[in-house]
């Protein structure tokens, strides 16, 4: 029980209009408040990346309504960009994988390249198979292409599964110009001047980032099976169950109305479409690979390699700018040779990678290996190389910048 107390009086004073600050506007406003000043941030931001041209401009991005999605950036100007650059996600991916490379594209090549982030095979329509996906591929350029003018030139930058997808969609794409001599030496491209066009355009590079060229059979390709030889012969025969029609192309035991594989198909130029004249059309083919950590896709397969082509494993980086970059080699063309697999077993696994090697020896190739050994982020190097998110795989910015580094324009 309380004997006495004092009490005081409590005066509020609440004033006849609030503050227009954003603290005190109804959360709607407030919301609407904190997107105007990110926008002006992100100008500002825009400002600096282009400071050097002393010209007000912006990244923009515009979704694509057409045809398969996907998302276009390209910096806005006077001037439009020529050269097409198609970015492909791997599998169960989508275009916000390239998202961090498309944006580091447009500031190094404002006003010259129009980046799209292909959407047209995403999360599980990843599962449909190779050609399915490749064709959805082929189809979504084609309407960038129609619906942007002034396009002359294009690129393709895939990563994973997506390289396949886009050798099919090349393959699909591509336009032949030549006669002549030329008509005569489609056996071997290499011997052949590049001609051609893919979607109309002139071809410039084809990079892929850590693809599977060779297929997942067999061989370490698929290292998470640690090169057990019963849990390869398990993955083969029930690839399809956790990967549908996709699974089948890259453990090679697809066999639709009775031909062989898809992906010994698309080393050659025979059945429907020249895929070898297609990539042959491209000035610079270009294979980043994985030598160790990646848990997915096989250093062999992803640079196209014989077991006793693959460099030294005491690789060691030789360019500060570039400190995951431990070897860079530019390839010479195969011409058809075998030889070089004399030291080699031979079984079935053998045969079927032998044949594309063949057919993709028949070019030149520029090999990029990448090793993230001294990375916290290496056990994730199969998206690291590509820097899919960057907070978490951002020690592959310097991959992504070689690239940029040597892109043909």
């Amino acid at each position: 029980m309380i004997a006495s107390s004092s009490f005081s009086t409590l005066h509020i004073f609440i004033p006849d209009s609030i503050p227009s600050s954003p603290r005190f506007l109804p959360p709607s406003q407030h919301q609407l408040q904190i997107r105007l000043d990110r926008m002006e941030m992100m100008k500002r931001l825009g400002i600096g990346c282009f400071a050097a041209n002393r010209i007000k401009r912006e990244v923009t991005t515009e979704k694509d309504s057409v045809g398969g999605g996907g998302e276009d950036l390209f910096v806005e100007s006077g001037e439009k960009p020529d050269h097409l650059v198609v970015m492909v996600n791997g599998i169960i991916g989508s275009s916000a994988d390239w998202k961090y490379a498309a944006e580091q594209f447009v500031k190094k090549f404002p006003d010259k390249v129009l980046v799209h982030r292909s959407e047209s095979n995403c999360a599980t329509l990843t599962f449909d198979g190779v050609d399915m996906m490749g064709e959805r591929l082929a189809n979504e350029v084609l309407s960038v292409v129609k619906n942007r003018g002034g396009l002359k030139k294009i690129s393709f930058v895939a990563h994973s599964l997506g390289g396949l997808v886009a050798r099919y969609a090349v393959g699909k794409l591509y336009e032949q110009q030549q006669t002549g001599e030329e008509a005569n030496s489609l056996d071997s491209p290499s011997k052949s001047k590049s001609g051609g066009e893919i979607a109309g355009l002139e071809p410039m590079n084809f990079i892929t980032f850590a693809t599977p060229h060779l297929g997942s059979r067999g061989h370490r390709q698929f290292p998470i099976l640690c090169g057990l030889p019963f849990l390869e012969r398990t993955a083969s025969q029930t690839a399809h169950l956790a990967a549908g029609r996709t699974g089948k192309h890259l453990f090679l035991v697809d066999s639709d109305d009775g031909n062989l594989p898809l992906l010994i198909r698309m080393a050659t130029d025979s059945f429907n479409f020249k895929f070898i004249s297609a990539l042959n059309a491209f000035k610079r083919r270009v294979a980043y690979a994985n030598v160790n950590f990646d848990y997915m896709v096989g250093w062999r397969t992803s640079s196209i390699r014989r077991p006793n082509e693959l460099p030294k494993p005491n690789l060691l980086a030789t360019d500060p700018n570039y400190p995951h970059i431990v070897y860079v080699e530019h390839g010479n063309v195969d011409n058809g040779s075998c030889e070089s697999t004399s030291t080699v077993v031979k079984d079935e696994n053998t045969d079927l990678e032998e044949e594309m090697l063949h057919g993709l020896g028949q070019l030149s190739w520029e090999r990029v290996d990448v090793s993230f050994h001294n990375s916290k982020q290496r056990y994730v190097a199969h998206n690291t190389i590509q820097v899919k998110t960057y907070w978490l795989h951002s020690d592959g910015k310097d991959v992504v910048f070689h690239m940029m580094d040597h892109f043909c324009l």
